[in-house]
This record gives structure tokens, sequence and C-alpha cells, in this order.
């Protein structure tokens, strides 16, 4: 079984990676619940019949969060949150640069600022481009809850950077 889910892993990893630093806030967790997530993957976890893999590798992703804030609770360690960066963009016009570097900091600052129920939501439908229902299944909720969680994280976003009139 892990001969055929094997390159189909290898494709989830940068999104399972950004759903894991939206969880996680931080690049290193984010890195270690990916991994342990693909190593129950390929460790034959994987349930047969019509389940979709990314939607189950975001399920399992996500109860290995929660396990691990739990575990933290239990420990009292926090893990520090990592400065956003940008990488790789043309540094063409420094005021533009400068610009964008601060959005994308306000941005990341408002994301971490939000309930992680909100967080959750966000990253789910804004970045992994999840559908409402697919999102709704993930996180175990009804379609109503998932569409009011991202209604009022996009206005806190929105008051949080000041982008009214972006995409948020």
């Amino acid at each position: 079984m892990t001969g055929v889910i094997g390159p189909a892993l290898v494709d989830l990893i940068p999104r399972l990676r950004r759903f894991a630093i939206g969880l996680s806030r931080s690049r290193e967790a984010a890195d270690d619940l990916v991994q342990t997530a693909l190593e129950r993957a390929l460790g034959g976890a994987v349930p047969e019949g019509e389940v979709r893999l990314d939607a189950w590798m975001f399920r399992v992703l996500r109860n290995l969060w929660i396990d691990s804030v739990r575990r933290r609770q239990t420990r009292g360690i926090e893990i520090d949150i990592d400065e956003p960066r940008l990488a790789g963009l043309p540094e063409i016009d420094q005021v533009a640069a400068m610009e964008r570097r601060d959005l994308l900091r306000r941005t990341a600052s408002a994301l971490d600022d939000l309930p992680e129920e909100q967080r959750e939501v966000v990253v789910l439908v804004c970045v992994e481009e999840l559908s409402y229902a697919e999102a709704a299944d993930i996180l175990g909720c009804p379609i109503g809850t998932v569409m009011s969680r991202l209604a009022r994280a996009r206005r806190r976003l929105i008051e949080a950077t000041g982008a009214a009139g972006e995409r948020i």
C-alpha cells in the first residue's frame, strides 16, 4: 500500500506543512507534526475506501497537534514563534518590499492572535483552499460553524491589519 500512496503523500507535504505552521506557529514544531503524520500514513494506517487522502492527512495532523498541545499543557513548555520572513521575493522597489514585509508581519501577528478554532479554519479554507464541507469534515463540526468561524476570523484579520479591500 505504501508504494501507491507514497507519491501522493510527497505531493501533500507542502500543504501539510502550511497547515501545521498555521496550527503550531513554529516551523520546527510543524516539521515534527508533518513527519509524525507521514509516519502514520506510511505505517499502513491509511483508511480503505472512498476517503480523500488530503482530508484524512489534515485530520491526522490536526489530531496530532491537539495531542501535543495537551502534552505541552501537562508539561508547561512553550514554543517560540518564528519571525515571519519574505523569502524569494525580488527586491526591486525597497519601499514596496518594506510595505510587503510590514503587511506580512501584521498578517502573521493577527493570525497568531486568532483563537485556535478560527486560525484552523482560515488555514484550511483560505490557504489550503478546501471547501467549507471539507474543512467541516476535517474539524468534525457543521458547515455553518466553519462559515461563522471564518467570517469572524476574516473580520478580526481585517481590523488587525487594516487590509480593508484586500482579499483575505
